[in-house]
């Protein structure tokens, strides 16, 4: 009986530290990376951009502690707004009902930029959001958000980079046709190689470490 109760604790105590080694302790200045999984436009932006470990991200926000509570600093469609984690994990789920979220966070060095970046974001609550993708006005899609919110916060120098966006199609070498029918409803022309910044490209940042994977991407296996 005593060795069958020494068994029981121990197998309770790795049961607890396996839980444990699971759970996410959120921190202000966490980048959430998401893979929203919303049709067309979603595949057409994972399929040119890769994020960390070749996983596929299409949304990201930046989270903050308020009054002990964690929410997402985000830019959706309705513009930038603050949103609870729980309903940010919730958004979308992996076939095992894990969200489909890893979480990045700025290594030591770079710690002393989060105060002020969540500041600059704080301000631009409410500003809409960018649905043509160009940086440079008071519009923001998400990985521009974290993108400016940081630039602001280092004095104007961008910790993350832009690169060249592309809406071609690898496969095809033309334009997704979604997004070609996106901007002709804005009567613009797709904005091929102009500057730009994603979710998957932030992802891979040298600057930041994952942290917390909440489901395996399909590229780690599941």
């Amino acid at each position: 009986m005593k060795r069958f109760l020494t068994f029981c604790m121990l197998f309770l105590a790795m049961h607890t530290l396996s839980y444990a080694q699971l759970v996410y302790t959120p921190l202000s200045g966490d980048l959430l990376f998401q893979d929203l999984d919303c049709g067309p436009y979603c595949e057409s932006i994972e399929k040119v951009t890769k994020g960390v470990d070749g996983a596929d991200f299409s949304h990201m926000g930046i989270l903050v502690m308020k009054e002990g509570q964690p929410y997402v600093y985000e830019a959706v469609s309705k513009g930038v707004t603050s949103t609870p984690l729980q309903d940010f994990l919730l958004r979308n789920l992996d076939e095992k009902g894990n969200p489909k979220v890893m979480v990045g966070r700025l290594k030591s060095a770079y710690h002393s930029l989060i105060p002020k970046a969540l500041q600059q974001a704080e301000l631009l609550l409410g500003n809409a959001y960018d649905e043509i993708y160009i940086d440079g006005d008071d519009a923001y899609y998400c990985s521009e958000l974290v993108y400016e919110i940081f630039k602001r916060a280092n004095q104007g120098k961008a910790l993350f980079a832009l690169s060249p966006m592309t809406y071609t199609d690898p496969d095809t070498q033309q334009t997704f046709p979604i997004w070609e029918a996106y901007f002709a409803e804005r009567g613009m022309k797709v904005p091929e190689g102009v500057p730009g910044i994603n979710p998957g490209a932030i992802s891979r940042s040298h600057y930041l470490e994952i942290i917390h994977r909440y489901y395996q991407s399909a590229a780690l296996g599941r």
